[in-house]
C-alpha cells in the first residue's frame, strides 16, 4: 500500500504505467506543457546524444522543470531500430526518473517505453488540433509500428469526422496489424491498407510519418492543398521524411527551435541549405498560447515537426504518478536515503 511522505520512491513498471495513462488525460496535459513552453516558463536543455554507431543506436537524457506547474522530470531514452531482429527488444525504451523540486527527492522511477509513446501520440494530437483542418476526414500513415497507434489514438479524439485510414509499411504484416487496430479502436472507420506510400499519401486531409527514414518517403507532387503533416519519424541528425518541396510551401511549427534544426525534419533541409531558420513558422507551444495563429485558411500546408520534450515526459510522468499515489499502484523503496 502507498503511504505520504517523501521517504520512499515509487516504482513503476512499463505495465503498470500503461494501466495508468490515458490518452485523453495524457492529451491535456501535453498541451499544457505546450503553452507553458510557449509562455517561456519552463527550463529544458537540448537533448544530451551518445551515439553508438557499432550498433546502429543512440541514447538521449532528457531533464525538465515545468516552473509554474512545479514538476521535473530526466528521461533516459533509446532508439535502436534493429533490436527487435537482433535481440528481442523494442526499438525505443526508456526510464523517467521524477523528481520533487523542492527537495531533490526521486518521487518516481518508472519505465518509460509507453509513457514515451502516448506523450508522442498526444503532441501529435495537440499539432493536429490547432493545425489541421476540424473536417478532416481520411489520415494516412506511413510506418505502422507502436507510435502510429497511439498516434491515432490521439487523431481520433481531436478529428471528430474522421472517416477513412489508410496506412503503408515496408513490412505489410505490421501495416495488416495496425489495420486491424484501427478498425477496433474506431467504430465504422474504413481502413485502407496501400501498396505503397504515393497510394497511402494521395487524398489524405492529415499525413503522420512515423519511420526513421534517412531519405524523403513523401513527395511534394503527391499532396494538394490544406493538407497536415505530422512528421515523427526524424528524431535525429540525418533523418528526414518529407521531400524538402513540400517544407518550402508549408507553414512549418516545431515543437522546439534547437531540437528540430539539429534532429527534426528540418534538419537535413536546413544542413544543406535548402532551407532556412527563418522558414520555420514556429513552436507550437506559442501557437497553444495564443501568440501565434495556427491554420488561418482552408489550403494551407501544414507541417508538425516533433523531436519530442522533456516537458512532455515530466507531465505525463506526474500524471502517472498521481494516479499510482491515488490507486495504491506500484512499489517502494528506499533508494535516495
Amino acid at each position: 500500500m502507498l503511504v505520504k511522505g517523501l521517504s520512499e520512491t515509487v516504482i513503476l513498471t512499463d505495465n503498470e504505467v500503461k494501466s495508468l495513462l490515458d490518452m485523453g488525460e495524457v492529451l491535456e496535459a501535453v498541451e499544457r506543457a505546450f503553452r507553458e513552453k510557449g509562455l517561456g516558463r519552463v527550463q529544458m536543455p537540448p537533448k544530451v546524444y551518445l551515439f553508438y554507431e557499432r550498433y546502429n543506436g543512440d541514447l538521449r537524457v532528457m531533464p525538465s522543470y515545468l516552473k509554474e506547474l512545479d514538476v521535473s522530470a530526466v528521461k533516459i531514452v533509446n532508439v535502436h531500430p534493429e533490436n527487435r531482429v537482433k535481440h528481442g527488444l523494442p526499438t525505443v525504451m526508456a526510464v523517467v526518473v521524477l523528481v520533487d523540486p523542492k527537495s531533490g527527492f526521486p518521487l518516481a522511477v518508472m519505465g518509460g517505453s509507453w509513457l514515451t509513446a502516448m506523450r508522442t501520440g498526444a503532441a501529435g494530437g495537440v499539432a493536429a488540433k490547432h493545425l489541421a483542418r476540424p473536417e478532416s476526414e481520411v489520415v494516412c500513415f506511413i510506418g505502422a509500428g507502436t507510435q502510429a497507434r497511439t498516434q491515432l489514438m490521439a487523431l481520433r479524439l481531436v478529428l471528430r469526422d474522421l472517416k477513412v485510414v489508410k496506412v503503408y509499411d515496408i513490412v505489410k504484416e505490421a501495416a495488416e496489424a495496425f489495420a486491424s487496430y484501427a478498425s477496433s479502436l474506431i467504430d465504422g472507420v474504413k481502413v485502407e491498407v496501400c501498396s505503397s506510400p504515393e497510394d497511402a499519401v494521395r487524398g489524405a486531409d492529415v499525413v503522420v510519418t512515423v519511420t526513421p527514414s534517412r531519405k524523403p518517403i513523401v513527395m511534394a507532387d503527391w499532396i494538394s492543398g490544406g493538407v497536415h503533416f505530422n512528421c515523427i519519424g526524424a528524431d535525429a541528425p540525418g533523418k528526414e521524411e518529407l521531400d524538402p518541396n513540400i517544407l518550402l510551401k508549408a507553414k512549418i511549427v516545431v515543437d522546439d527551435y534547437e531540437q528540430a534544426i539539429h534532429s527534426g525534419e528540418v534538419n537535413v533541409p536546413i544542413s544543406k541549405g535548402v532551407l532556412k531558420r527563418e522558414d520555420i513558422y514556429g513552436e507550437i507551444g506559442e501557437v497553444v498560447a495564443g501568440l501565434k495563429r495556427g491554420r488561418e485558411d482552408r489550403g494551407e500546408v501544414t507541417v508538425f515537426v516533433s523531436t519530442g520534450l522533456a516537458i512532455q515526459d515530466a507531465v505525463t510522468a506526474k500524471l502517472a504518478y498521481d494516479k499510482a499515489i491515488a490507486k495504491g499502484v506500484g512499489r517502494r523503496l528506499k533508494l535516495a536515503v
